[in-house]
């Protein structure tokens, strides 16, 4: 039978052209009007996944 992807993983993960897992950094609904300028901007990028990590999710997503 074939294995179905982890759509919860799907959505929250992006695989790069190079193999690199991405990800968006958390807590940006609300709150963030007491923060600095400096941590506001950070969470706008996105974060590289360990590669231990890597290998766990890539097999949920099966897309690679």
């Amino acid at each position: 039978m074939k294995q179905k992807t982890n759509k919860t993983i799907s959505k929250r993960f992006r695989i790069t052209s190079t193999g690199k897992l991405l990800r968006r950094k958390g807590g940006q609904n609300h709150f963030n009007g007491r923060e600095s300028g400096v941590v506001t901007r950070n969470k706008r990028k996105d974060e590289t996944m360990s590669v231990s990590d890597t290998k766990n999710i890539k097999t949920l997503i099966q897309n690679f």
